[in-house]
């Protein structure tokens, strides 16, 4: 079974995560940096791809980021979803992994907002008659918030404390598991079951 645990977020504890840093200052451990990033970026792509085979039509062929630009390794993990007729959208389903925990969430892509087929304000479509009930076991946070941050349940917040601070705000909503907790996990079920039910917000949104 693919599985994620406390050492698959440990590998982000780095001092320097650009390639010049560690030549100047630790050369000797890159090869050892290498190798881990990889193991753990192969189970994390195995994770994804098994999480896409369970979720099905019409989702398109997840996109998961390299676990390295050539000229650093990645802080973070990252893959979303999309259907197979949103691939235009900014609208997404993403799965991060990170030093703190893994996260699954419906987030607005701002790096592809200007080629979007729906905009920012379509995409928050999905707070108006918000159902704080069926979302109770979610967290909200803001798409600035630090990924690292502390993410409130849904249960602490109001319809009035979601409404837009400027054009460009928005809000992701998903579930957060911490490090210690991935262990226990069975991360395949968890992402897909999180997409599922974030499904018909995502529908909302188009």
């Amino acid at each position: 079974m693919i599985s994620l645990n406390a050492e698959s977020c440990e590998i982000f504890n780095i001092p320097f995560f650009q390639f010049a840093q560690m030549k100047k200052f630790c050369p000797q451990e890159i090869p050892a940096i290498k190798a881990r990033y990889k193991a753990q970026w192969d189970n994390w792509k195995a994770l994804i791809q098994a999480v896409s085979a369970e979720l099905g039509a019409p989702f398109a062929k997840p996109h998961i980021e390299s676990w390295t630009n050539g000229w650093q390794v990645r802080a973070h993990f990252f893959a979303y979803f999309k259907y197979e007729f949103n691939q235009n959208s900014a609208a997404i389903f993403s799965v991060l992994l990170n030093r703190r925990r893994l996260s699954v969430s419906l987030d607005w892509h701002c790096y592809r907002a200007d080629r979007s087929q729906i905009n920012v304000h379509q995409y928050n479509r999905w707070l108006e008659r918000f159902d704080f009930a069926r979302f109770a076991d979610f967290d909200l946070w803001r798409g600035d918030e630090d990924e690292y941050g502390d993410f409130r349940p849904v249960n602490a917040f109001s319809q009035a404390d979601l409404t837009l601070r400027n054009d460009d705000d928005f809000w992701c909503i998903g579930k957060n598991v911490e490090k210690t907790d991935l262990s226990a996990l069975n991360a395949v079920l968890f992402v897909t079951h999180t997409i599922r039910e974030l499904t018909p917000l995502y529908e909302c949104v188009h």
